[in-house]
């Protein structure tokens, strides 16, 4: 049997616990660890925040706003990768780029607690996935959140990795 999904307020809540979870983890680290690559390739914790800052812009949020606003609207895509170059994050104080995503998640999470029942079912049509529903955003974002809050932390650990000598062998 399928689980009910979440209520906006409970995904209102979850939004918010995760911008605590980021700013308690991710405020704590060194400037020199939040740009550090785990590999060619692979963002570096400042990426993660701005990629988080551009999903909820374009893909939450923004299409949230786009699926109340408009009847069956044709969804736009966007070049994750292309834009994470563009925004130069690497360079950035990561305090700011955690401020700029919290501003956004606190409107956000201010448009997700006043959604109501009927606002779940708008939908529009994306290229790539096909019908999308404002609900289905809604779980998707929770979702989202703690896949990229994972990638972070599994960025501090292989950071950490090298510097643990023997100790390693207790994570074996």
């Amino acid at each position: 049997m399928a689980e009910v999904p979440l209520a906006p307020p409970e995904v209102a809540a979850l939004l918010r616990a995760a911008m605590t979870t980021l700013t308690a983890e991710l405020g704590a680290l060194p400037e020199r660890l939040a740009a550090w690559h785990p590999a060619p390739g692979e963002w570096c914790v400042k990426e993660i925040v701005g990629h988080l800052i551009e999903a909820e812009r374009r893909g939450f949020a923004g299409r949230i706003r786009i699926l109340l606003a408009e009847s069956d609207p044709a969804l736009q895509t966007w070049d994750q990768n292309e834009v994470a170059r563009a925004r130069g994050d690497c360079a950035r104080p990561l305090a700011a780029l955690l401020d700029e995503l919290a501003a956004l998640r606190r409107d956000s999470a201010t448009l997700v607690a006043g959604l109501a029942g009927a606002d779940l079912g708008r939908g529009g049509r994306h290229p790539k996935v096909g019908a999308l529903r404002v609900g289905d955003l809604l779980q998707e974002w929770i979702h989202h959140d703690r896949n990229h809050i994972k990638q972070a932390m599994a960025n501090v650990q292989a950071f950490v990795w090298p510097a643990m000598g023997n100790s390693q062998k207790f994570s074996g």
